[in-house]
């Protein structure tokens, strides 16, 4: 797929995607808004949510907007109870929101900096999940696109708290998948590799930014996922 497109490939279906306000969250949300999806936009910033439901209906495409700190888990249960009376079904969820936290040794990792990376990576995942299933299972093609990264997989020193959140959506997300194989919901897992992002800047400060991909450049994979006719189940896909 094109970096860019406008299309119909999800036209009339409703999507979630969180982390919507920057990075590759921001990009899926003008990817799926693009291709005739109405888009439901969650993120801490309200006014950069503003500025991106702006230039989606600029285009021509429709936003709601929900800002909401993922840590706020009591929230989320009343956001699955609000889109409930509002749509009766989520038809996508595309969870982008994570935060790398401190890079240091496992022993030095301040209990506040480890709890936010968990509660953001991993444990708001799993609140999603509990507080939309209903949702996407009402849907007649549900699907829940989930992003994850190779630090999940390689055991770098220094990465204790994003690669152990990681590595436990990772689990959580291939069990999910296996709960509902026999339903029409679909459930994958998304490693976009190095990408021109806030949080890749934060890792990795000297590198040249030249040479990695745009945001836009990986949300071609989350059409495809969250395409009605998608089969994909309980897979990483690694670009």
């Amino acid at each position: 797929m094109p970096e860019t497109s406008g299309g119909r490939a999800l036209n009339g279906r409703v999507a979630l995607v969180t982390g919507a306000s920057r990075g590759i969250g921001a990009a899926v949300a003008r990817r799926f808004a693009a291709e005739s999806a109405q888009v439901i936009l969650v993120a801490r910033t309200q006014g950069a949510l503003e500025e991106l439901d702006d230039e989606i209906r600029r285009a021509g495409g429709k936003a709601t907007l929900v800002p909401l700190d993922l840590r706020d888990f009591d929230r989320i249960d009343g956001m699955g109870a609000a889109l409930n009376e509002r749509f009766g079904r989520l038809d996508i969820l595309a969870c982008c929101a994570g935060t790398l936290g401190t890079l240091s040794p496992v022993g030095h990792i301040d209990p506040k900096a480890w709890q936010e990376v968990i509660d953001v990576n991993l444990t708001a995942n799993y609140r999603l999940i509990r507080s939309l299933d209903p949702l996407l299972r009402a849907s007649e093609s549900g699907r829940a696109i989930f992003v994850t990264c190779a630090a999940a997989r390689d055991f770098q020193p220094y990465w204790g708290a994003y690669a152990a959140s990681k590595a436990g959506l990772e689990s959580l997300v291939r069990l999910y998948a296996g709960e509902v194989r026999q339903t029409a919901l679909k459930v994958n897992l998304i490693d976009p590799g190095p990408v021109k992002t806030k949080l890749r800047l934060t890792a990795f400060p000297a590198e040249n930014r030249d040479r990695l991909k745009s945001p836009e450049a990986v949300t071609g994979i989350f059409v495809e996922l969250a395409a009605a006719d998608c089969q994909r189940n309980g897979q990483i896909i690694i670009l």
